[in-house]
C-alpha cells in the first residue's frame, strides 16, 4: 500500500547537503537545533528524512540500527509540562510497536506509560521515558527524538527542562540525542533557559534554508502527481521562481494557478499578479513578515528597496541570510518575489484595511454564525475554510491571524455579534453583551 506521505517518494538525493549535514550530526549524536523561516519546507524535509526508507544507511550509519522519532507538539492540547513529556512518552511508546524488538519490551514500556498517565506525575513520566530509552540503548538501539515546532513549548523550556534533556541523555550514554526544529534558534526562544553560549554547547544549530531549483522540481512533480496537476514546463519555471524555493509558497502558487487556470487563460506573463492577488498568498506572507523583528523588517525592507546594506546591519540582521530570506546572486535580493511584494504593498506602515470582509472572513464567519453560541473547532474551521489544501497543512498562526481580523472587523462594523476564543480548542461566535442586555 503506498505511504500517504509523499516525501518517502522523493529520489534520495533530495536536499543532499542537508541531508549529509543532518545525517552526520546524528552519526555523532549531536543535538541539533534544525532552523528555517516560518513553513520554508522543514516539515517537508522531515517527512523525507524520517520516513524514506533508505535515509540510514544513505547519511547515518548503515551498520548501526538507529531509531528516528518523531514527536509533533502540534499535538499537544494543553502547553503544559507533564502533557509535553506524556506525549513524548507515548510516542516513544508507540513507535516501539512497529519496530522488531522483543513483545516483553513492548509490554512493559506499555505498562509505564499506563502508570505514568495514571499517576499523573511529572517525576515519575520522565523516569519511566528514562527506563525506556535505556532500555532501547541496551538492546542496541541509537534513538534520535524530533521535537518537531519546539516553539510551541518555549515558554516552558526553563533550566531544569534542558537538565532533564541532559539527564536522559546521560541515562543512555550520551547514544540519545534531541533535534529541535522552528523558526527561531531555541537560544532565542527561550533565553530564560540558557545563554547562547551555554546552549551552544547543548546544540548545534543548522539553517534550512529555501529549496534551490533542482529540489522545488522534486517538491512540484510530486505535489501535482498527488492533485493531478499539469503544468507546462514554462509554468513550473515560473512557479518555482515565485516561490523562491519556499515550500508553502509553492504549494499555494500551484493550487491557485491549477484553480485560474479553470476559468482564465494563465500565463508566464501574468502568474505572478494574478497569485498575488490570493489572500492565501497575503496570509503567508504576513506570517514570514511577522516573525521578523523590527531591525530584521527594516533590514529587508532595505534591501528590497535596494538600499545599501552595511556590515553591522548583516551582524544585525544575520538572520535574514542565514535562512536564506535575503540572497547574493550579483547583488543582494529578497529570496521571492511574493514576499517582496507584499512587503512594498504593506510594508512597516500598512494600509488601513477595509471593513469589508475578505473570501476566508467571509467563510469562516459563515461557518461560525451556522454553529451561533456553539464551539468551532480548529479541525472543523481549517476544513472549511481551508478545504481546498487542508492536508498540506493549515499553521496555528494563519487561523488565528484570521480569527483576528474577523475579530477586528466585526467591532469595527459594530456588529452584534463578538468572536470568543476557547483556549487551545477553537472559536464561537455570541451576541455581543450589549445586544443580550438590551
Amino acid at each position: 500500500m503506498d505511504s500517504p506521505i509523499i516525501e518517502v517518494k522523493y529520489p534520495i538525493k533530495f536536499r543532499e547537503a542537508d541531508a549529509k549535514v543532518l545525517g552526520e550530526h546524528i552519526r555523532l549524536r549531536h543535538n541539533v537545533d534544525l532552523v528555517g523561516v516560518k513553513r520554508v519546507g522543514i516539515g517537508d524535509f522531515l517527512n523525507f528524512f524520517l520516513y524514506h526508507k533508505d535515509i540510514v544507511k544513505k547519511y547515518i550509519e548503515k551498520d548501526q540500527k538507529h531509531l528516528l522519532i518523531p514527536i509533533d507538539l502540534n499535538d499537544l492540547v494543553e502547553i503544559e509540562l507533564f502533557a509535553f513529556w506524556i506525549l513524548t512518552l507515548k510516542r516513544v511508546v508507540d513507535f516501539l510497536e512497529k519496530v522488531a524488538i522483543d513483545q516483553k519490551i513492548k509490554k512493559h514500556a506499555n505498562t509505564l506509560f499506563l502508570s505514568a498517565i495514571q499517576s499523573q506525575d511529572l517525576f515519575l513520566t520522565i523516569e519511566s521515558l528514562r527506563e525506556v530509552l535505556s532500555q532501547i540503548v541496551k538492546i542496541g538501539f541509537f534513538p534520535t527524538i524530533f521535537f518537531l515546532r519546539f516553539d510551541r513549548i518555549s515558554n516552558l523550556a526553563t533550566a531544569d527542562f534542558f537538565a532533564n534533556l541532559q539527564g536522559l541523555r546521560e541515562s543512555t550514554g550520551q547514544k540519545l540525542c534531541f533535534i529541535f526544529t522552528s523558526f527561531r534558534s531555541i537560544s532565542r526562544l527561550s533565553p530564560q533557559a540558557f545563554e547562547e553560549k551555554l546552549l551552544s554547547l547543548f546544540s548545534h544549530v543548522m539553517y534550512l534554508k529555501p529549496a534551490n531549483e533542482k529540489d522545488s522540481k522534486i517538491i512540484l512533480r510530486q505535489i501535482s502527481k498527488k492533485y493531478r496537476i499539469r503544468t507546462s514546463g514554462k509554468t513550473a519555471r515560473s512557479l518555482i521562481k515565485i516561490s523562491g524555493g519556499h515550500a508553502q509558497y509553492l504549494y499555494l502558487s500551484l493550487i491557485i494557478f491549477n484553480q485560474l487556470s479553470r476559468e482564465m487563460k494563465v500565463t508566464v506573463d501574468n502568474i505572478l499578479s494574478l497569485i498575488l492577488e490570493d489572500e492565501r498568498i497575503s496570509l503567508q506572507s504576513e506570517e514570514i513578515w511577522e516573525s521578523l523583528t523590527d531591525v530584521e523588517e527594516k533590514i529587508i525592507a532595505d534591501v528590497a528597496g535596494g538600499k545599501k546594506i552595511t556590515s553591522n546591519d548583516r551582524k544585525e540582521a544575520k538572520y535574514l541570510w542565514e535562512t536564506g530570506l535575503v540572497v547574493d546572486q550579483g547583488g543582494l535580493s529578497v529570496f521571492s518575489p511574493l514576499l517582496a511584494s507584499y512587503m512594498r504593498e504593506n510594508g512597516r506602515e500598512k494600509q488601513e484595511e477595509s471593513v469589508e470582509l475578505t473570501r476566508k472572513e467571509n467563510l469562516l464567519f459563515s461557518l461560525l454564525f451556522e454553529n451561533l453560541g456553539n464551539l468551532c473547532e480548529r479541525e472543523k474551521i481549517v476544513e472549511v475554510v481551508w478545504g481546498e489544501y487542508e492536508d498540506l497543512g493549515v499553521s496555528d498562526w494563519t487561523i488565528d491571524r484570521l480569527v483576528a481580523r474577523l475579530r477586528n472587523k466585526l467591532n469595527d462594523q459594530k456588529s452584534q455579534f463578538e468572536l470568543l476564543t476557547v483556549k487551545t480548542r477553537g472559536f464561537k461566535l455570541v451576541k455581543a453583551k450589549y445586544q443580550q442586555e438590551g
